[in-house]
């Protein structure tokens, strides 16, 4: 997604841009790491120091529900967040790192026999290892 004016951005999708929400919205964008409600609140406290995590999710939910970022989950314990993306794209989760990158995925080179007769709505699929920065560094060992 390329968006030139958060602020101008966020009123055409109907979203008062308090100071805030832009730069929640801002560090999703300069951060693709597909960040934790708990990594936003941390890269932006010192700058807002009346942010509260209360904010944040608040302002990540409205998002979710204006389609602007979309809630990854790869773990069950964890929910991170992705700029919305329309085309199918997988995600890969490096147990060394932590990083989650988008991977370039063609959905329809694994559809599956058994699945022909369901109706998809929508298609999730994640990967977790180690990354080739961390398998570089010869981070490899459990």
């Amino acid at each position: 997604m390329n968006i030139n004016n958060v602020d101008i951005y966020l009123r055409d999708q109907g979203i008062k841009p308090s100071y805030q929400r832009k730069r929640v919205l801002e560090h999703i964008i300069e951060h693709h790491d597909h960040p934790t409600v708990n990594q936003i609140y941390d890269a932006l406290i010192c700058e807002i120091p009346t942010l509260s995590k209360t904010t944040v999710y608040n302002t990540l939910n409205l998002f979710t529900l204006k389609k602007i970022v979309e809630i990854i989950t790869i773990e069950g314990t964890e929910t991170r967040y992705d700029l919305f993306n329309p085309k199918p794209h997988a995600h890969f989760k490096c147990d060394k790192c932590q990083i989650v990158y988008d991977i370039d995925l063609d959905f329809s080179k694994i559809a599956n026999e058994d699945l022909k007769n369901y109706i998809v709505k929508d298609q999730y699929i994640h990967f977790i290892g180690i990354c080739p920065s961390c398998s570089k560094k010869g981070i490899v060992q459990d």
